[in-house]
């Protein structure tokens, strides 16, 4: 216990006497509520360091890491030990209602955690979060989280709910029969066509869910002249589900994973309009089809390929 002391007093001597601080009655009874529940490290981290914390407004939401993180990972630095509090005050409610990519403040300057909730498991930073807060009183919730956050974590696919693991052959087949008619029901022929021939190969990967880019026919027929139909399917198929929703509320430079070896699709926005590697993109009809795994979006255009990608690299053949 002498080392952990020593540590928090060099912590305490690193953190600037700035105002305003927490209610104290709401550190002591958090303080108190910790210990009792068994965490008792981050107790005494508090105890030692909570008059010294800089919250902007007099609420706060506090991750607490095991006693056994502590042990394994040593006492955390400042800039990590202040990521793990909040200036806003989060109900469990509210943490589950938070979209995926959803950033919630923390105390470390310009630092946020991340939102990766997926499947109904609250989750930040892809750190699991205890659905039982030890403690939610007045302007103060603590959560208990499996294991310390990573400041320097980011989303870098932007895609949630990459694998799903209850899928079958016999109901891969029938969502994408489904997919496959919804789409020829909307005019999008040359895709539906594309989506049938490719069936065997996309067997390969039933775990997966999928977003699916149709363009509409008389952009792929322009473009069937210069490119493989196989290059043009892989790289309009994402390795997971994206909604519209999900798709706008993507952040600025999202990077999405396509089929297609090494060619990824950066996200960006002009205005309101979404931008899919430098190109404009309208979706005429978002959401053509949607099941629990797989996702369809009528496009306008087709996403096109970075002067930097090389078709020549991507030698896998979903046809095959």
């Amino acid at each position: 216990m002498a080392p952990f002391f020593l540590t928090s007093l060099i912590l305490l001597s690193l953190f600037p006497i700035s105002a305003p601080v927490l209610p104290s009655q709401l550190v002591s009874a958090a303080i108190d509520i910790l210990s009792d529940s068994g965490f008792v490290s981050m107790s005494l981290t508090l105890q030692i360091v909570s008059q010294n914390l800089k919250f902007p407004s007099p609420s706060a939401t506090i991750f607490a890491p095991s006693d056994a993180v502590f042990l394994n990972s040593g006492q955390p630095g400042l800039s990590v030990l202040q990521y793990h509090f909040s200036p806003l005050k989060y109900s469990l409610e509210t943490l589950k209602s938070l979209p995926f990519g959803t950033k919630i403040p923390t105390l470390s300057p310009n630092q946020s955690l991340i939102v990766t909730t997926s499947d109904g498991q609250i989750s930040l930073n892809n750190v699991k979060v205890n659905e039982s807060a030890i403690i939610d009183v007045g302007s103060l919730s603590i959560f208990a989280i499996e294991d310390f956050f990573d400041p320097s974590f980011q989303v870098n696919r932007g895609c949630k709910n990459p694998f799903s693991d209850d899928s079958s052959n016999s109901d891969f087949d029938s969502v994408i029969a489904n997919a496959s008619a919804a789409l020829l029901s909307r005019g999008f022929s040359v895709m539906s066509s594309f989506l049938d021939l490719q069936l065997p190969g996309l067997k390969r990967d039933t775990t997966m869910n999928m977003t699916i880019f149709a363009p509409v026919d008389e952009v792929l027929e322009q473009y069937s002249r210069n490119f493989t139909f196989s290059s043009v399917f892989r790289r309009h198929f994402l390795p997971c589900k994206l909604t519209g929703t999900d798709l706008f509320n993507l952040d600025e430079g999202a990077t999405l994973e396509t089929f297609s070896q090494g060619f990824t699709i950066k996200v960006t926005r002009s205005g309101d309009v979404l931008v899919l590697n430098d190109v404009p993109v309208t979706a005429i009809a978002p959401d053509i089809y949607s099941s629990d795994s797989v996702v369809v979006h009528g496009l306008q255009q087709i996403i096109t390929i970075p002067q930097s990608f090389s078709l020549g690299d991507d030698h896998s053949d979903y046809g095959d």
